[in-house]
């Protein structure tokens, strides 16, 4: 029994440098952005360096960083982004957007709508 005991915390001990490791984040070159008029239902995908700003539609759309799982580069993709009107003065969005859950933080716009497809890798 104390033995079977000291197994399962020896296991679980070494596991956790292992689960930490899946968990690690890997900075992309830049990120794949969708965005959408919704007045006139047109898209475009855009493609974005880290650290450059670019206009889609009426906004601007900085990159901060996008990072993705280190293990698995086709993974889910989150980036952060500061997206704001031409012209404007306050930011429409800042924060972190996830790739596979979009509505989790979205931008809240009247007639656009932007998420993030992916990052871009090495």
């Amino acid at each position: 029994m104390i033995r079977r005991l000291f197994s399962l915390a020896l296991a679980i001990v070494l596991a956790a440098p292992l689960a930490a490791q899946e968990n690690a984040a890997t900075s992309g070159t830049g990120a794949v952005l969708r965005g959408l008029d919704k007045v006139n239902g047109e898209t475009r995908d855009i493609e974005i360096a880290r650290g450059e700003t670019n206009t889609v539609f009426g906004i601007d759309i900085a990159l901060t960083d996008c990072r993705y799982p280190a293990e698995n580069p086709t993974g889910d993709a989150f980036a952060y982004l500061t997206i704001w009107e031409q012209g404007a003065q306050r930011a429409a969005f800042e924060g972190w957007m996830i790739a596979s859950s979009p509505a989790l933080n979205a931008l809240d716009h009247a007639r656009y709508d932007i998420w993030v497809l992916r990052c871009i890798t090495p």
